[in-house]
């Protein structure tokens, strides 16, 4: 059956409507946004060039900077936009492409954050075999599937929307083109289609953070085995990933595990993890982890001799 749509472009109403308010989540906005960039950025790039932290734990974490960095990216450039535009609008395929690389980068981020437990859970449950599980290939292929099960979340959840009629009003009561809001707008009966939608984003939070749970039950309960030095260092490298965890979950499932309608909170809830979430993300792991800070001052200290 063709589908029914005489919307070409959405209208965002944003998050405020307030001038004065406007211009300083302008400047917020921005600040964040450029600092998330560079953070993710330098973490990444220090990474890559620095054989002192050539082990799986880092390389999943230059891949989580990539991410957190394109996801950001994917939504804070339009958001901050428009909140010094006359007039926030987007068309039909501009609002699907977003749609998509939310979902896209969001599935992967699940994926690579699985991965990092796995890594850890391997490193302090079986630390003899770790460098044989943990492989170059094994690191490179959960990468890959990564990437892979992003690009199938992110189609279906725009597919399923794409195919939906709109033929008015094409007003969306958020800054970002997202499932509940764009539901709204409908000129069908969601009911039924809506928690179908929703349970690909639900579902997946929910399982992959029980299983995530669960691997760090697991964790815990191992490190009783090793010396008071040991757990201190685990336990630290664990509470940095379980701080990422509860940033990128929480937020998730407040949003998809619930009934299919708008609250004014959501979107509070959507500026955090479009821009805070991926601007704590590099701060966690840098301020925590003492080999990353090492290398960044090194790095950091090179370049001022160098332009010095």
């Amino acid at each position: 059956m063709k589908r029914m749509n005489n919307v070409t472009e959405f209208i965002l109403l944003g998050l405020t409507q307030d001038p004065d308010l406007k211009k300083l989540l302008f400047i917020v906005c921005l600040v964040i946004y450029l600092i998330t960039l560079a953070g993710n950025t330098l973490i990444s790039v220090t990474i890559f060039i620095s054989p002192a932290l050539a082990t799986p734990m880092y390389f999943f974490l230059s891949y989580l900077s990539i991410i957190d960095g394109f996801y950001s990216s994917s939504i804070a450039p339009k958001m901050i936009y428009d909140l010094i535009s006359e007039r926030s609008s987007i068309s039909f395929n501009g609002c699907m492409t977003q749609l998509f690389a939310e979902h896209f980068f969001a599935g992967a981020e699940i994926i690579l954050l699985i991965a990092m437990a796995y890594d850890r859970y391997v490193a302090i449950c079986k630390p003899l075999h770790y460098m044989t599980i943990m492989n170059r290939s094994v690191c490179v292929s959960l990468v890959v599937a990564a990437g892979i099960v992003g690009f199938v979340h992110g189609m279906i959840q725009t597919t399923f929307i794409a195919q939906l009629p709109f033929c008015g009003p094409n007003t969306i009561n958020h800054f970002i083109c997202d499932l509940i809001p764009i539901l709204e707008l409908a000129c069908t009966d969601t009911h039924t289609l809506g928690p179908l939608i929703a349970a690909n984003s639900g579902s997946l939070c929910l399982l992959i953070f029980s299983m995530l749970v669960a691997s760090y039950i697991a964790i815990l309960h191992s490190l009783r085995k090793h010396s008071a030095e040991g757990r201190h260092k685990a336990l630290s490298t664990c509470a940095s990933h379980v701080s990422v965890v509860f940033l990128f979950f929480v937020p998730c499932s407040y949003l998809y595990v619930r009934p299919m309608t708008s609250f004014p909170i959501d979107k509070i809830v959507s500026v955090f993890y479009t821009l805070v979430t991926p601007l704590l993300n590099p701060l966690i792991y840098a301020l925590r982890n003492e080999d990353v800070k090492k290398v960044i001052k090194k790095l950091l200290g090179q370049i001022r001799t160098h332009c010095g």
